[in-house]
């Protein structure tokens, strides 16, 4: 791979510290990968266009584009690229790049400036990631036969069903109002979430559902389990798909659903059969981590992208404030600039946590994933903010992607926990490097006194 492809989406800076460590087979992908961006930027107008304004349409199809898109990318070998090698590749049954996280860092960040379309094309895109994982680490032989396989296969689409309507759901021991006891050979569920992504797309056969199973345990950690629920099945309603900023997602969404006595059983409808039972705390966490970063990955090169354009409508000779171009005037270069070194910034957040996942497990990076989990996002969304600004009013609206790309990286300062509680978490890591501070302070103090 020539590196002025690369250089292209990351900076030289960034890609001198991290190629001695990707292959040459990842570079390879890399390539094709940019490649391919290439023309799914073009396809998005389509896409969108696809999307039916009629409410009887508008969530019973999937754009005929997107299909096309992916049959492609199986053939470049751009499937499933998320899927890191190693163990959890042999869970996944041997599927996918065989990548490092870090390799796929960059992949991701390249996918992020076609942030709805390029993830889907290449089944990168949450929250099928992050169901596959669960199902791969935790689901049964023949749970994974029914619903990883197919999932892997980008054949059907899933949602993960935690917030819960009416609960501060971001203190997820908080959530109780969707439970599960126990009716005949299984369970009979009765919930009501919100905010589901994916569970208006016509294409998902699973909702995994977190819901309480044993609310008299004494640990608040080992009270739920996770459920896989056929969203046709009797008693599940899709009450309404909720919006952003206006913005529905379709075909997807974010939907709130109701679960309204619906049977589950239990080898067949509890992840890990029976044996998971009280397993739900654990089997999350096992799924947010690296799913938290690939969402920071993704709104770096949305940035990018929202970078790209400031720059071009700065630079257009057409637009002229004050007798000269908006490049011309000193707030415009100084949102440049600000935009450039917060980008950077971003990158090398998120690439370091990437690395100490490989090097120490998605347990042994928290400290960098919670880091870049509250501070990618905020870069993004200022960067996307300036660039509206530049655009004027056209920014805000339907003819610039800058507005959407907005709505959907706000998601992210919620979604997989909000900034408030990655921030207690990191205040809290750094307050126990305390008494090793104190213990050398001390220390010097009693040099100093010898001198």
């Amino acid at each position: 791979m020539g590196n002025e492809d690369v250089l292209r989406y990351i900076s030289p800076g960034a890609w001198s510290l991290v190629e001695p460590l990707i292959s040459s087979r990842a570079k390879g992908i890399i390539s094709t990968l940019i490649t391919f961006l290439e023309d799914v930027i073009p396809a998005e107008h389509l896409y969108h266009s696809q999307i039916s304004d009629d409410p009887a349409k508008r969530w019973k199809t999937v754009p005929s584009v997107l299909p096309k898109l992916q049959r492609r990318a199986k053939d470049l070998g751009l499937w499933n690229l998320w899927l890191s090698g190693g163990e959890f590749q042999n869970l996944a049954g041997g599927q996918g790049g065989g990548l490092t996280n870090l390799e796929y860092a960059i992949m991701a960040e390249i996918m992020g400036h076609s942030l709805v379309i390029a993830p889907q094309a290449c089944n990168c895109s949450a929250p099928d990631t992050g169901n596959m994982e669960v199902l791969a680490r935790f689901g049964t032989k023949d749970q994974k036969q029914k619903y990883l396989t197919r999932l892997l296969d980008g054949t059907i689409r899933s949602s993960f069903a935690m917030t819960e309507f009416g609960i501060a759901s971001s203190d997820a021991t908080n959530l109780k109002n969707t439970s599960a006891q126990a009716s005949g050979s299984g369970l009979k569920l009765i919930g009501h979430k919100w905010w589901i992504s994916g569970a208006g797309d016509p294409r998902n056969e699973i909702h995994i559902v977190l819901a309480v199973t044993d609310p008299s345990n004494s640990s608040p950690y080992k009270r739920h389990s996770l459920l896989l629920v056929d969203p046709r099945a009797k008693g599940v309603e899709i009450v309404r798909p909720m919006t952003v900023f206006g913005y529905d997602d379709a075909p997807e969404g974010h939907c709130e659903v109701k679960y309204n006595g619906v049977q589950v059983d239990f080898e067949t409808g509890v992840v890990g059969g029976k044996a998971g039972l009280g397993r739900g705390f654990e089997m999350i966490q096992a799924r947010l981590g690296p799913g938290r970063l690939h969402h920071c990955m993704r709104a770096v090169g949305a940035a990018s992208r929202a970078l790209d354009l400031l720059l071009l409508r700065a630079t257009d000779p057409a637009r002229k404030t004050f007798g000269k171009q908006l490049r011309g005037h000193g707030t415009v270069l100084a949102d440049i600039a600000h935009c450039r070194a917060e980008i950077e910034q971003a990158r090398f957040l998120v690439l370091s946590a990437a690395r100490q996942i490989d090097l120490n497990r998605a347990k042994g990076a928290l400290k960098e994933i919670g880091i870049s989990k509250f501070t990618v996002p905020g870069v993004a969304l200022r960067v996307l903010d300036r660039a509206m600004q530049v655009y004027g009013a056209e920014g805000i609206s339907q003819d610039q992607p800058l507005a959407a790309m907005y709505a959907g990286l706000r998601t992210l300062r919620y979604a997989d926990g909000p900034d408030e509680v990655h921030i207690q978490q990191i205040g809290k890591t750094e307050l126990k490097r305390v008494d090793e501070l104190r213990e050398r302070a001390e220390r010097i103090a009693r040099v100093r006194a010898k001198l």
